[in-house]
């Protein structure tokens, strides 16, 4: 993205977050929830759990679409999830150049997506 572009967009945040404090910066969980699909709040919750469980050095990062996890040390992101109409966005930062774009259906098994957030949470250092 051209620097040009990236300015742009940079005032276009503050302009929002200025204009509309109350309503991005102090939502809690909850609040986001409200708003979301409540078919996805049983697998969102599972995967803010596990998150969490992660480590004491995780901070939860609350967006206008979506959740991102962190770690707080860093203050680098490992995950962002993103709740659809009857799906879960993932999108999982394995490094600092890749990202891998996980879509998680109701009925999908979580392991083998918990394992590759454990490794993205891991690989910050």
């Amino acid at each position: 993205m051209c620097p040009k572009r990236t300015s742009q967009l940079r005032k276009i945040n503050l302009f929002y977050y200025s204009k509309y404090p109350n309503k991005v910066m102090n939502r809690s969980y909850d609040d986001f929830m409200k708003e979301s699909d409540p078919k996805v709040q049983p697998l969102m919750d599972s995967l803010r759990k596990f998150c969490f469980s992660l480590g004491s050095n995780v901070v939860e990062d609350i967006r206008v679409h979506r959740v991102v996890f962190c770690k707080s040390f860093a203050f680098r992101w490992f995950v962002d999830v993103e709740p659809q109409s009857d799906s879960v966005l993932l999108k999982i930062q394995k490094s600092r150049s890749e990202t891998q774009t996980v879509e998680l259906g109701l009925d999908q098994d979580l392991d083998k997506t918990q394992e590759i957030i454990r490794e993205a949470y891991n690989s910050i250092h």
